[in-house]
């Protein structure tokens, strides 16, 4: 299978992964070697039944969308949207290239905000190093309203009869994501009343509400602003948001939510191929809460569901 052959490339590439918050600080070099690592990785079309390409339109300048490769089976309004923030909230569309072409290839079109900065087929260089400020963290290379721009060009290109997405996309059915501060980014879209499901990866309000994201302002108020069911996927203890998501899961009463914890650290599993098991959980998780599909829903519901026996999945659920 092209999982299996592609393993092998994956494993030589991938540089050791070990708990955010037991690492010290790489030098420029490591990181160099680090990022090279991740940019050889090839880019895949994922394993679902609709094989993904990966594109940049003029009319969404400094973005990347993810989608089938063929739209002629979604004419008639059957391709949900799903939005997602970078990990860092970094201006690169591609970062997370390998989870977000993987959840397109089931028939999902995905948008992500930042140039295709990295992998193989990258359109643009680097983005510009960020001096690190004294105290915290320099302010975020994107913003939600870069990531809800995509839901609204989307909307657009299905009313737009020159579009290739003319008449495609599930207007009614749009999801928001994210990865650390992108997570971030996805809980501030969230109150959005258009937005009908929630994932968010390796992250959550900071505990002390003391962000240390210059010029970014987030509280435990937010969590209110929740409307629609949630998905939580974190990286087991080592991962560095993991007290900050279980403490928003532990506040949050008033929504269908879920937390689904998998001992892989902050950085998930987003290099592995096609995305690793937690691109399959979030795909298992769009078709069940966009599609209605009961037999997705099975990874998440039931005594015996498939994230509850027999897996290194921890699984926490409240208010279903």
């Amino acid at each position: 299978m092209m999982r299996r052959a592609l393993a092998l490339v994956f494993a030589t590439t991938l540089f050791a992964g070990f708990p955010a918050q037991a690492q010290q600080a790489p030098d420029a070099a490591e990181m160099r070697r680090q990022m090279d690592a991740r940019n050889a990785i090839p880019d895949t079309p994922g394993d679902g039944p609709y094989p993904a390409v990966i594109e940049e339109y003029a009319s969404l300048p400094d973005h990347v969308v993810y989608r089938p490769a063929d739209l002629a089976p979604f004419f008639g309004g059957a391709l949900p949207v799903v939005v997602w923030g970078n990990g860092g909230c970094a201006d690169d569309g591609s970062s997370a290239r390998l989870h977000l072409a993987q959840i397109a290839s089931y028939g999902y079109l995905v948008v992500a905000p930042g140039p295709r900065r990295s992998g193989p087929g990258a359109t643009h260089g680097p983005a510009p190093r960020q001096p690190r400020p004294a105290d915290g963290l320099p302010p975020p290379a994107t913003s939600v309203a870069d990531v809800m721009a995509g839901i609204d060009w989307a909307i657009a290109q299905d009313a737009n009869p020159a579009s290739p997405l003319y008449g495609r996309v599930a207007t009614d059915k749009l999801a928001v994501a994210g990865h650390s501060c992108g997570g971030l980014q996805a809980i501030q879209a969230a109150a959005d009343p258009r937005i009908d499901t929630v994932l968010i990866h390796n992250s959550g309000i900071y505990n002390s509400e003391a962000s240390p994201i210059q010029s970014m302002t987030v509280s435990k108020t937010m969590l209110r602003g929740f409307h629609q069911p949630v998905l939580y996927v974190m990286g087991g203890e080592g991962d560095i948001a993991h007290p900050n998501g279980m403490d928003d899961y532990a506040r949050i009463d008033h929504v269908p939510i879920m937390l689904a914890d998998l001992p892989v650290g902050h950085g998930g599993t987003f290099f592995e191929p096609f995305g690793g098991a937690a691109a399959q959980v979030a795909v298992d998780w769009l078709e069940w809460q966009l599609r209605g599909n009961a037999v997705a829903g099975r990874t998440f519901t039931g005594e015996n569901c498939r994230l509850c026996a027999g897996s290194q999945w921890t699984l926490h659920r409240k208010g279903w």
